[in-house]
C-alpha cells in the first residue's frame, strides 16, 4: 500500500473553523455560468463586481516606471511610507479626517483588511452586527476568525438600511463590532449623514463596539448623493473606528489588489502581526500604482460614475416594468437589488415550482441564459442582485431575456 493510498482512505479532515463555509456563491454561478459559455451557449453574466472599464493609463505608466526602476522586492510589511503618505493625504482630501501614516495599513484587496482586523480582534464568541444584505464574505470572515455574526435584516422597505432601533436592540455585552458597507454590494443602498447620525448616537452609548466601515465604493453614487463617513461625522468615534477602503472599485484596479485603511495605531499595529504571518507586504508594483491612482487626476471618476448611472437607469426601469419583480433606485455602487416576491410560487415551461430567490435565479441561468445572484447569497430573501457593471448592449439583451421569461411564467 504507498502513501497516496493511505492518505485517500483515510480522508481529508477539514478544520471545524469552515466547516459551514463554503466557496462564494458568487463564484459558483459564474463558474457554471462561464462552463455554459464554453460550452457554445450564449450567457450573459451580470454577477461580477468587477467595473468594465480599464485602469487609467497613468496608473499603468506608474507601475511599467516602477519596474523600470527596479522597484520588484520587498517593501514596508504594510505598506510603503510612500502610499501611506498618498492615502493620508486622500483621507484628508477627500474625507476630512486626518489620520498619521503609522494609522494607516496597507494589504492585498479590502478583504484582507477585513481580515486581518478580524483577526486581530476577536476572541471566541465575540460579536459582530451585520446589517442584511451583506457582501458575502462578511459573515464568513468573522466566522473563521472565531467570532459570531449577528446579522439584521433590512429589506427594500427599509431602504436596506440599519436603523438605530435594529441596532440597539442588537448590542450585547459580547458585541464587538458592528459592520457597515456605503455604498452598499449587493443593494447600492448609502448612507447619508442624517442616516448616519442616530446610528453614531447609538454607537457613543455603547463605548465597547468598534465600528468598521467598508467605503468601497465611495466614488460611485448617484444623483446629487454626498458621500460622508462615520468618523468624519464624528471625530470621537476615530479611537474605535477601521475606515476601510481601496482602488479596486473606483480606479478599475481589481486585480492589482490593493486595499487600505485608517484606524487606531494599536489596531493597525495587532493587524499588521496577522499580515506578517500571512502574506507580508502587498505587491511592490502594484503599490506604486496605487500612488499613481490616489495623486493622479480624478476628473475619469466623474465621466465613469455618469455612465454607470445610465445604465443604472436602464436596468431599474426595465425591473419595475417586469410584473413580479420590484426594484428600488440604488444611491450608488453598480448593482441592482431587486425583489421577486411577486415570482415566487410560479411554475416554470418544464413545470417546475419557482419557490425561492435561487429557483428563480437558476431558472434565469437554465432558461433566459442570464447569470445573476439570489439575495440569499447576500443573507436576505427574495431579492436578487444584477451587476450592471457591463455593456449597454449586453444588459439590454439580458434584459429583454428575463422580460420573456418572466412572462413564461405560469401563475
Amino acid at each position: 500500500m504507498t502513501i497516496a493510498t493511505t492518505i485517500e482512505e483515510a480522508g481529508f479532515q477539514p478544520a471545524s473553523r469552515i466547516a459551514s463555509i463554503g466557496v462564494s456563491t458568487i463564484l459558483q454561478i459564474g463558474a457554471r455560468a462561464n462552463a455554459m459559455k464554453r460550452e457554445g451557449l450564449p450567457v450573459i453574466i451580470l454577477g461580477a463586481g468587477e467595473p468594465d472599464f480599464d485602469t487609467p493609463d497613468n496608473v499603468k505608466e506608474a507601475a511599467k516606471a516602477a519596474i523600470d526602476r527596479g522597484e520588484t522586492k520587498y517593501t514596508a510589511l504594510d505598506g510603503s511610507p510612500e502610499l501611506k503618505k498618498a492615502i493620508a493625504g486622500k483621507f484628508l482630501r477627500e474625507n476630512g479626517i486626518d489620520y498619521a501614516v503609522d494609522e494607516i495599513t496597507v494589504a492585498a484587496g479590502a478583504k484582507q483588511i477585513l481580515f486581518n482586523a478580524f483577526m486581530a480582534s476577536l476572541n471566541p464568541g465575540d460579536e459582530v452586527i451585520i446589517p442584511t444584505p451583506y457582501w458575502t464574505s462578511y459573515s464568513d470572515i468573522v466566522e473563521i476568525c472565531g467570532g459570531v455574526p449577528v446579522l439584521i435584516p433590512c429589506d427594500a422597505a427599509a431602504g436596506f438600511r440599519l436603523k438605530a432601533d435594529q441596532l440597539e436592540k442588537a448590542i450585547t455585552p459580547k458585541t464587538r463590532w458592528l459592520l457597515l458597507n456605503s455604498p452598499s454590494n449587493p443593494s447600492g443602498a448609502a448612507y447619508s449623514q442624517a442616516d448616519y447620525l442616530p446610528l453614531i448616537e447609538v454607537m457613543l452609548r455603547h463605548p465597547h463596539v468598534w465600528l468598521m466601515v467598508d467605503d468601497m465604493y465611495e466614488h460611485i453614487v448617484y444623483d446629487g448623493f454626498r458621500f460622508t463617513t462615520p468618523v468624519a461625522i464624528e471625530p470621537r468615534l476615530k479611537s474605535r473606528a477601521l475606515t476601510v477602503n481601496g482602488v479596486s472599485k473606483a480606479y478599475a484596479m481589481t486585480g492589482w489588489r490593493i486595499g487600505y485603511a485608517g484606524g487606531p495605531k494599536a489596531l493597525i499595529k495587532a493587524m499588521a502581526v496577522i499580515q506578517s504571518q500571512a502574506t507580508s507586504c502587498p505587491c511592490s508594483v502594484s503599490q506604486a500604482a496605487a500612488i499613481a491612482a490616489l495623486n493622479g487626476p480624478q476628473d475619469f471618476l466623474r465621466e465613469r460614475t455618469a455612465s454607470f448611472q445610465k445604465r443604472r437607469d436602464l436596468v431599474v426601469g426595465r425591473l419595475n416594468a417586469i410584473e413580479g419583480l420590484d426594484c428600488l433606485v440604488p444611491e450608488g455602487a453598480f448593482y441592482t437589488f431587486s425583489g421577486c416576491a411577486g415570482v415566487l410560487g410560479t411554475t416554470t415551461p418544464s413545470g417546475k415550482t419557482i419557490a425561492t430567490d435561487a429557483d428563480f435565479c437558476a431558472y434565469l441561468l437554465d432558461e433566459a441564459h442570464v447569470a445573476v445572484v439570489p439575495g440569499s447569497a447576500f443573507g436576505l430573501s427574495p431579492y436578487f442582485r444584477i451587476s450592471y457593471a457591463t455593456s449597454e448592449t449586453d444588459l439590454v439583451e439580458a434584459l429583454d431575456r428575463i422580460e420573456r421569461a418572466c412572462a413564461a411564467l405560469r401563475r
